[in-house]
């Protein structure tokens, strides 16, 4: 399948026409959480038609950004290094569009790969506090463990896809119980007590500080305007 051409010689250019379509984003997106098989991949975006998922695959794979990797059982869809390079350029995409989000329309959906990219994205490593949570936003539940400035994040439910890595063992510090509106948290527009007293987060087991922790590691400051124009 020829590449569209954009005919301008450009940087940019190149990889608007490399990762540019509609889809091939979130494709990389859910795949920068973990390899996937092509059944993940649908389910984790469940609005994506068929024909779309498997023409942006090839797409991507003649791209050199995805490539099959054999498992038993059949083959999963993992990023190569090529691809790999593309997180902090996603996350700072993420940062960016966080700005504009606002509240979510009914239709709209959270999956276990969004929310995991969400506090990547959010993670401030040089904020970070050492904490073992789990937090549960709909019928997504995450094990959250930062350690050092390192977060490692494991699927707890739904099940995780089967190439999904491993549980974290023992019990963790606290569990977090929260829906849409922890994005005002991490924006910083409420305090942790704030949100608890508004019932937009709540502890349901474990130390209410937790959530002070979470607040200071997990964070998107507005983007200065002002600062950008001057």
């Amino acid at each position: 399948m020829p590449r569209r051409s954009y005919g301008q010689y450009c940087g940019l250019t190149t990889a608007v026409e490399l990762v540019g379509e509609r889809w091939a984003l979130l494709i990389v997106r859910d795949l920068l959480v973990g390899p996937r098989r092509y059944t993940d991949l649908k389910q984790g975006l469940p609005r994506i038609p068929t024909n779309i998922l498997s023409a942006r695959l090839k797409e991507l794979q003649e791209a050199e950004v995805v490539q099959r990797v054999p498992v038993s059982g059949g083959v999963v869809y993992e990023l190569t290094p090529y691809g790999r390079a593309l997180e902090p350029i996603m996350l700072a995409l993420g940062r960016w569009g966080f700005q504009a989000m606002g509240e979510p329309a009914p239709a709209d959906v959270v999956t276990p790969d969004s929310l995991t990219m969400a506090l990547r994205t959010s993670f401030v490593a040089e904020r970070a506090v050492d904490a073992d949570i789990e937090l549960h936003v709909g019928d997504i539940a995450l094990r959250v463990i930062v350690q050092r400035g390192e977060l490692r994040i494991a699927q707890i439910a739904p099940p995780a896809p089967p190439v999904g890595g491993e549980t974290p063992s023992g019990e963790p510090e606290a569990v977090i119980v929260a829906g849409p509106g922890i994005r005002t948290l991490i924006a910083g527009e409420v305090t942790p007590a704030e949100a608890i007293a508004q019932d937009l987060v709540a502890v349901v087991r474990g130390d209410a500080t937790a959530l002070d922790d979470f607040a200071r590691t997990f964070r998107i400051a507005p983007i200065d305007t002002e600062g950008i124009a001057s």
